[in-house]
């Protein structure tokens, strides 16, 4: 990763070449090793510089702003106190396990002064030497060559595990890697990936640093599948396999996207083996009582999303659901029929009608819902099933098995 940053990005090339001790963290963040400082009884310490930076695609990379985090303690001069101008403050950075050597401590905030006037730095290569310099002089004034952070030193990450093809610079951006990482175990099944529901869960879930998804669905694509589901419409798509048209588009993203032309009944264990949760976004009450049956005999956790609507009032209206099933309380809950497991002739949603936002809705309902099982978004109690209404945009949520 090193070696194709620097050969792309000129200002990376010239702190590698100047000796800097350059290493990227799995997690995409720019770390330079080896700054050494003076603690509060001009002791000699070692830190690192960590920085955030914006992927321009093409192994590119631009700095985001002039801040900097700083693992290790509060600099001092040689007078004995903290070194001044440094802004910034108490910080945490969550940083990959091939970093660990790495406690991001504080964050520093110093932009250089051109004539006259703050400004933000040119590139990396005047972002670190700024630091550098501020950090390590008094350092070097005291211990000489002991403490010059030019120590050629390499430091690279091992093979990164990520499921992306691209780097994922909004969670470093964001500084949520400690939530991202709590999907990176997840084998996900998005039973009815190419519904209008279903396309949207999967657009949201391969988002996420999940190891796998496998998606299901049989039918074929056609211009009425495009206007409930994200993404664009190339006429070359229509009439080909909605798994086909799906793989094209999300392939690229995340490396461990399968999406098959399948029905899935009772007689598909062996697809499911493996899987830590699943979705399931059907239009039939009945193969969705089938889906129930198998994901339940198998132990996966699953949401069931879905919607009723009717025009009793000349306009649409209806509700959205999301109904979750753990482990040890799913064949009970399936015995409530908070989902359907049969067939209503008059809810119009099962001739296609176009809606676009209810599907997208309904997956984020769904996808919020499943990040707080996992600790990402905060859950302060248990929800098993949820309803949006249309008509007064109100939701109202069960927490009780009974």
């Amino acid at each position: 990763m090193l070696n194709a940053l620097a050969n792309r990005n000129p200002d990376i090339d010239q702190l590698v070449k100047k000796g800097y001790a350059i290493g990227f963290d799995e997690l995409h963040y720019l770390i330079v090793r080896d700054i050494f400082y003076l603690d509060n009884e001009r002791r000699l310490q070692t830190g690192a510089l960590v920085s955030k930076f914006v992927d321009a695609g093409n192994d590119q990379i631009h700095q985001q702003d002039h801040t900097i985090f700083f693992a290790g303690g509060v600099p001092h001069g040689l007078d004995g106190n903290p070194i001044p101008n440094l802004g910034g403050g108490h910080s945490a950075l969550a940083l990959s396990e091939s970093s660990k050597d790495v406690v991001v401590q504080r964050s520093f905030s110093n932009k250089p002064m051109r004539d006259g006037k703050l400004e933000d730095f040119k590139d990396f290569f005047e972002k670190i030497e700024s630091y550098a310099n501020i950090i390590c002089g008094p350092a070097i004034s005291l211990h000489g060559a002991k403490a010059n952070p030019l120590t050629f030193r390499t430091v690279e990450s091992g093979p990164s595990d990520s499921p992306f093809h691209f780097r994922d610079t909004l969670t470093s951006r964001a500084e949520i890697g400690d939530l991202t990482a709590k999907f990176k175990d997840d084998v996900i099944a998005i039973i009815g990936a190419g519904g209008g529901t279903g396309a949207y869960l999967l657009d949201f879930l391969t988002k996420i640093p999940a190891k796998d998804i496998r998606g299901f669905d049989p039918d074929l694509f056609y211009v009425h599948n495009a206007y409930r589901s994200p993404g664009r419409l190339n006429k070359e798509e229509l009439g080909k396999l909605k798994a086909e048209v799906y793989q094209a588009r999300y392939g690229g993203f995340h490396k461990g996207l399968s999406i098959k032309a399948k029905y899935i009944d009772a007689t598909c264990a062996d697809d499911l083996n493996g899987v830590t949760f699943a979705f399931v976004s059907v239009d039939k009450g009945a193969s969705r009582a089938g889906i129930f049956d198998l994901l339940i005999a198998k132990g996966i956790p699953f949401i069931d999303v879905g919607m009723g609507l009717d025009r009793k009032r000349g306009t649409i209206d209806g509700m959205l659901r999301v109904t979750y099933y753990p482990t040890d309380h799913a064949a009970e809950l399936r015995e409530r029929r908070l989902a359907p497991l049969v067939d209503d002739p008059d809810d119009i949603y099962q001739n296609n009608i176009q809606i676009g936002e209810l599907n997208a809705l309904n997956a984020c309902l769904a996808v919020i819902r499943f990040k707080q099982l996992r600790g990402f978004y905060l859950e302060e109690g248990p929800i098993y099933n949820l309803l949006f209404g249309i008509s007064d945009m109100k939701i109202v949520s069960e927490s009780k098995l009974t």
